[in-house]
């Protein structure tokens, strides 16, 4: 900690050693909060304030395992492993296991994730006679969460007239009813779903006051990162801990502030020195990340929200190229622009493809850039697609060990029942869930039950039950002295999986195989991760595998990215982004009613927020933006003219390579004029594929000459002159015959460079 001024900046060191009372860091991209904030908590420990009473919550554990590593190499070991730092919900969680005479649920209680919540409500909606295509699992699970971020249970959900005229309103009058069945049925199955991790902790707090005392008192000190992104019940959860002391510390950036669709408020963060009136300001605006011209591009556009805490970010790095703008007539064309793109600067700077990042609005705009770099055979991975343990193989041999540490977890049961295959059917699951329900029973404590005989089973299908309960019984005895991994290893041997796997030697059965493996591995690292990070390095200390399935249960997507995947380009959403950083970074589909999405424009605040996230995209790049935009766009098999984004509009004109124009509203009626007006201008930077676009008088149409015969576009070579039946004479500088739709790059005589769809383009070889 001595050098700590050469460490930091100014402002960073200022907010990294003003410890006590309420500080609020306002973070701008890329400004080293995350640095700011280690070396604040270090800082706390070097003046003497115990580790176990500092508490600092993240929303990844990624960015809670980096803060902790960091920790550990200034402050020590053991000072970092006796931190209360985590996630919101796996500092919960690990709360309310503490405290199950209060709760009411087991300390081993299950953590749904949404597949399980999902398949539970489907069972109710059954259930209960309700229509699954008007009561959708989908939409019923968002309003339930919704409910219960802000802090509304199942009797206030009743009592108030405007929640239940809403449903009335939407056809849907039986929500309640709904949420009310899944509330009980969760606690008879000591089950918890993410959002219960916060308002259980809530009712926690307010029904028992000499617990939340105990926890005010234990945390003296309290940190939380990205502090726009929280929800009403985490601001509540926070507000009461930090009562008696005050010492308060959250780190955030409003401009930042993307997710309300989930319940994150601006609002905590832009009225936190209301809750807090003697609190301080600490502005950390020098951006470490980007270039200059990035920085001031992304200011440009952020100005114009009014909901905001004013901030001057700025960059003292190279001053950068500008903002690249590729035009493209439609979205397929897109796609073929920004692969280009990416494959020039590849060619010209050798950096590994994991520098490049391709940004959309929405998952659905990913098409058409699989299939250019399918095309290239350029490597990719997408975001957001299946974890790693959501895949049927997996999920199915985790329902066996959560259910071995909890029997009431009915979806466990429903889900192992008869895997591998018991001969156990659905008319025998449908009469074992209607007992269990009249015993108010799990189903696994049904099946125990002595008043079974009554549930019409049959005798020898009983036997099967019976003996499927013995065997996780006998495994349970297990679980809580055995070490995590060799648990696992037994269960899944003698439970039939491995041989079940082994017996499909298809491509799909090896990979599936090769999954478990994978899982089995993670198992055995996860424990000698435990034993070597505790305080006392007692190799032989059980790592338990309740612990280990409360690590899995609480990973987040921003967790899964893997080491084999650092040389691939990365596609994903805007939203999935957040916190990631690449050198090259191409923001697509910047058209109004795409990017703003489609009704933003009526409502002020989402268009504020869709203009944060904007800001979200170009703070990503550390080299260079590329913004891209399609003239025509398919909307359910119709082709739609598309406006340029008014984001693109709004950044300074001399932060981009080209000046800007709107086309003519003569043009949208008609397809064939939209480049009307408009003639391509090579840009002079490295990505020479960029096309952009300024206004210019419109060029005469090319006289075809009297002996024109269109060749056959196989014959096609580079660096052969051709004529073209519009564009005139030029030179065949490029190539690219895929096999669906060849194009080739052409530089005309009047200086301009196209690229053409071969299966359409009307050209005649120069002999």
């Amino acid at each position: 900690m001595e050098d700590l001024r050469n460490r930091l900046n100014e402002r960073q060191y200022r907010a990294a050693t003003e410890i006590n009372g309420a500080s609020l860091i306002i973070a701008g991209a890329g400004s080293g909060k995350t640095r700011t904030l280690t070396y604040r908590i270090a800082y706390m420990i070097s003046q003497g304030i115990a580790p176990q009473n500092i508490l600092a919550l993240t929303f990844t554990n990624k960015a809670a395992n980096e803060m902790r590593e960091r920790i550990k190499s200034i402050a020590g070991r053991q000072n970092s492993y006796n931190l209360w730092m985590g996630t919101f919900h796996s500092i919960f969680a690990r709360i309310l296991r503490s405290e199950p005479d209060a709760t009411g649920f087991s300390e081993n209680f299950t953590i749904y994730d949404t597949a399980d919540s999902k398949s539970l409500i489907k069972s109710i909606i059954n259930e209960l006679g309700y229509d699954e295509t008007k009561y959708k699992p989908n939409e019923v699970l968002s309003r339930i969460s919704k409910a219960k971020n802000a802090l509304v249970t199942p009797d206030y959900y009743a009592s108030n007239v405007k929640i239940i005229g809403e449903d009335q309103k939407q056809g849907k009058p039986y929500i309640l009813n709904i949420y009310a069945a899944y509330v009980q049925k969760c606690r008879l199955a000591n089950a918890m779903d993410f959002d219960d991790l916060l308002l259980k902790t809530n009712i926690l707090f307010r029904d028992h006051i000499d617990v939340l005392k105990k926890y005010q008192d234990k945390f003296k000190y309290i940190l939380i990162d990205e502090y726009q992104d929280t929800n009403y019940s985490q601001y509540m959860i926070i507000k009461k801990l930090a009562e008696p002391h005050g010492n308060v510390c959250v780190v955030g950036d409003d401009a930042q502030s993307i997710y309300a669709f989930r319940g994150a408020r601006i609002e905590n963060i832009l009225n936190f020195r209301n809750d807090y009136p003697n609190y301080r300001e600490f502005k950390l605006e020098e951006n470490y990340r980007s270039t200059q011209t990035i920085v001031n591009a992304a200011n440009s556009v952020i100005k114009n929200n009014s909901n905001q805490l004013k901030k001057t970010c700025f960059s003292k790095g190279e001053t950068g190229e500008k903002i690249g703008v590729i035009k493209s007539y439609t979205d397929q064309e897109e796609g073929f622009l920004i692969v280009n793109s990416i494959s020039e600067v590849f060619r010209k700077k050798r950096i590994s493809y994991g520098n490049f990042a391709i940004l959309y609005r929405t998952n659905a705009q990913s098409r058409v850039f699989e299939d250019a770099l399918r095309r290239k055979n350029i490597p990719y991975k997408i975001y957001g697609g299946l974890s790693f343990y959501q895949r049927a193989e997996i999920k199915d041999f985790i329902a066996y060990l959560r259910l071995c540490v909890n029997h009431s977890d009915d979806e466990a049961f429903k889900r192992i029942i008869n895997y591998p295959t018991r001969g156990i059917g659905n008319t025998t699951m449908e009469r074992l869930q209607i007992f269990a329900s009249s015993e108010q029973k799990s189903l696994f404590d049904a099946v125990k039950s002595k008043n079974i005989a009554s549930s019409d089973i049959k005798p020898h299908t009983y036997k099967k039950l019976r003996d499927f309960v013995d065997f996780i019984e006998n495994f349970t005895t297990k679980a809580f002295i055995t070490d995590a991994f060799e648990f696992a290893r037994d269960l899944i041997a003698e439970s039939g999986i491995l041989a079940d796997l082994k017996q499909d030697i298809s491509t799909e059965g090896k990979s599936r195989y090769e999954n478990i493996e994978s899982l089995i591995n993670g198992i055995k690292e996860f424990c000698d991760n435990k034993k070597t990070g505790n305080e006392n390095d007692e190799s032989d200390l059980v790592v338990t595998i309740n612990e280990y399935l409360e690590n899995i249960a609480l990973i987040t997507d921003a967790d899964n990215e893997k080491t084999e995947d650092a040389d691939k380009i990365s596609l994903m959403t805007v939203h999935q982004a957040k916190g990631l950083e690449y050198d090259y970074v191409y923001i697509t589909g910047m058209e109004e009613n795409i990017f703003p999405g489609m009704g933003s424009s009526i409502d002020e605040n989402e268009l504020e927020e869709e203009r944060r996230l904007f800001y979200v995209a170009v703070t990503r790049a550390k080299v260079k933006v590329n913004i891209s935009f399609s003239q025509l766009r398919y909307r359910w098999g119709k082709n739609e003219y598309n406006k340029i984004s008014r984001f693109v509009h709004e950044i300074d004109e001399e932060f981009l390579e080209t000046k800007l124009y709107d086309e003519p509203e003569t043009n949208k009626s008609n397809s064939s004029n939209y480049t009307n007006g408009f003639v391509p201008k090579t840009s002079q930077s490295a990505h020479n594929t960029v096309t952009t676009f300024i206004k210019r008088p419109q060029i005469q149409k090319h006289n075809i000459s009297e002996n024109f015969v269109a060749s056959d576009n196989k014959d096609i070579r580079i660096g052969m002159r051709i004529e073209h039946n519009r564009f005139g004479y030029g030179k065949v500088i490029d190539i690219d015959k895929c096999e669906l739709d060849g194009r080739i790059t052409v530089m005309f005589d009047d200086n301009t460079k196209k690229t053409l769809l071969l299966k359409y383009a009307k050209i005649r070889i120069v002999k």
